[in-house]
């Protein structure tokens, strides 16, 4: 076989490698295109926040028996908060919807009755919104850290921020780490050795808040949110 010839019988294999690598050169330039346009607008500190995820049903079925202990407490116009915090804590499912065993016994897991969880999360949170003295944010993250960070709050202005909740997650976590009960769950937490508790959790509760209201459709719960 001649030179020539076995070079003519080259090409096809070299432009079949070319178009190979144009083609996965290709792909990837699309893969990463889109995972620039899907994740862009995110905000690394919260993941998701701009998604503004709405209520399971779950949750939703539950409004009934929010609302008839809200009232007792004379704090009805707080549904769509407290529907955004129980779809925080729970999407609605399990006995304890409110995750509110540690404030009715002191520990994990005392309650396993959906209305029992409710009624005691919903004195949990009326106890501390009262405490805050009607900063619902200040309540959000006192239900999540415990009635302490109300005190330490006052202690520094007297109103929610979330550096003050990374401050005192830090300090309850270094306080408290030789139990080796407390993990960060958060990738964020971990810069600032803050693993007490949710230190986003005020803003992971109020990604929901947009779609309880239109859910409740009260406009009193967005005043009393705002003020």
């Amino acid at each position: 076989m001649s030179k020539y010839k076995s070079n003519k019988n080259k090409w096809p294999v070299i432009r079949a490698i070319k178009s190979i690598a144009t083609i996965t050169l290709l792909l990837t330039i699309m893969m990463t295109l889109i995972s620039f346009l899907s994740n862009g607008d995110r905000r690394v500190a919260v993941p998701d926040s701009q998604r503004q995820p709405g209520l399971s049903q779950q949750v939703k079925d539950y409004r009934p028996m929010v609302e008839k202990h809200l009232k007792e407490v004379g704090k009805l116009e707080y549904t769509s908060v407290v529907l955004s915090l129980m779809m925080q804590e729970s999407t609605g499912r399990g006995n304890d919807p409110m995750q509110a065993s540690e404030s009715y016994c002191g520990e994990v897991g005392c309650i396993d009755n959906p209305e029992l969880s409710i009624k005691q999360g919903v004195s949990y949170f009326n106890r501390v919104l009262d405490k805050a003295n009607g900063d619902v944010r200040l309540a959000l993250q006192s239900y999540n850290f415990g009635e302490g960070f109300i005190a330490y709050v006052n202690e520094r202005g007297g109103r929610y921020t979330e550096d003050l909740a990374i401050d005192f997650s830090a300090k309850m976590y270094q306080k408290l780490k030789h139990k080796g009960i407390y993990s960060c769950i958060r990738e964020e937490a971990n810069q600032y050795n803050a693993c007490y508790g949710d230190i986003l959790y005020v803003q992971a509760v109020l990604n929901y808040y947009p779609d309880a209201l239109s859910y409740v459709d009260n406009e009193v719960v967005q005043v009393a949110l705002d003020n």
